[in-house]
């Protein structure tokens, strides 16, 4: 199964999720560019229930978190039963922090450890799977235009 079309499956398997705001972030790392087709949580009711609750999330799946502002962000896995990844990110799309295979199920505060404007959940391992490190770029048209604003 060519990328193309792999990505176009993954994208119809969230849209099949009932998830109605979906998008593609593009992962930019020092090994190449990743896609991801993710579900969008920009309001505080979808930001609440987060992943919880969902038993499957494909590879190239995950949730993009969306604040209206800078802030430090605070995540938990209360009823989450997937084990992720936390990608915090910074306004103008760069990887502040990566919370590395959270525990699934727990209350423990995970913290941005500073300002950012998006988290990115995705599956436990992906980040380390596809090279994502702190300072690596995430594309999605939500930071080019946080950068526009800013300029």
């Amino acid at each position: 199964m060519t990328a193309a079309v792999f990505l176009f499956w993954s994208a119809a398997v969230v849209l099949a999720s009932g998830a109605k705001d979906t998008d593609i972030v593009i992962l930019q790392t020092q090994s190449g560019e990743v896609e991801i087709a993710v579900e969008l949580a920009a309001t505080p009711e979808s930001r609440a229930k987060g992943l919880m609750f969902r038993r499957h999330l494909g590879k190239y799946n995950g949730m993009l978190f969306l604040y209206d502002f800078d802030h430090e962000v605070q995540m938990w896995m209360k009823n989450t039963i997937l084990p992720l990844d936390m990608i915090f990110i910074r306004r103008d799309g760069v990887v502040h922090r990566i919370e590395h295979h959270t525990q699934p199920f727990s209350e423990q505060i995970i913290s941005s450890h500073g300002p950012v404007r998006a988290v990115l959940e995705l599956n436990a391992g992906s980040a380390a799977a596809f090279n994502l490190q702190p300072g690596d770029k995430i594309r999605h048209p939500f930071f080019e235009a946080h950068n526009k604003a800013k300029k």
